[in-house]
């Protein structure tokens, strides 16, 4: 493969406290912060992968308000060095009444084992660089907190 790319498609869950979803997890013994959202599938359409990739991740139905960032700057994979990330940002709302258990600590898995997953809400007006592990994460934190985007959008 001559250009190896990394299409990752990420949700912005806002709540109405201004708080916005973010997912805490264990990959490659490596704990990560980051925004709900994985790598885009052969065959489908970055809409349709940030779809599925919230059912998975969250069991949260949602549609996309609208389109928020798409990386800018050239990123080299944090497990493969060796490929380009492409990250696409959305604005995302739910379609139905959910609930997800969500809490106050980072890392608040039942088990700590590969895979494991927890969810904690972020006011908005307090995000910053240092609470994301990869760089395009830590940017739009960043863009989030500066911008004028609120649940009632």
């Amino acid at each position: 493969m001559p250009y190896p790319f990394n299409v990752r498609v990420y949700g912005l869950l806002l709540d109405d406290k201004n708080r916005v979803l973010v997912a805490d997890e264990l990959v490659h013994e490596h704990y990560i912060t980051k925004f709900p959202g994985g790598g885009l599938e052969f065959g489908e359409g970055t809409l349709d992968a940030i779809k599925r990739e919230m059912m998975e991740e969250t069991g949260i139905a949602v549609d996309v308000v609208n389109h928020f960032y798409t990386t800018d700057f050239f990123q080299p994979s944090a497990f493969n060095p060796k490929a380009q990330v492409i990250s696409i940002y959305y604005i995302i709302k739910e379609t139905s009444p959910y609930t997800i258990h969500t809490s106050d600590k980072a890392f608040d898995f039942a088990e700590a084992s590969e895979g494991a997953m927890s969810f904690r809400w972020l006011p908005i007006n307090s995000l910053s660089e240092d609470m994301f592990t990869f760089p395009i994460d830590k940017k739009v934190s960043v863009l989030l907190r500066n911008s004028t985007i609120s649940r009632k959008t």
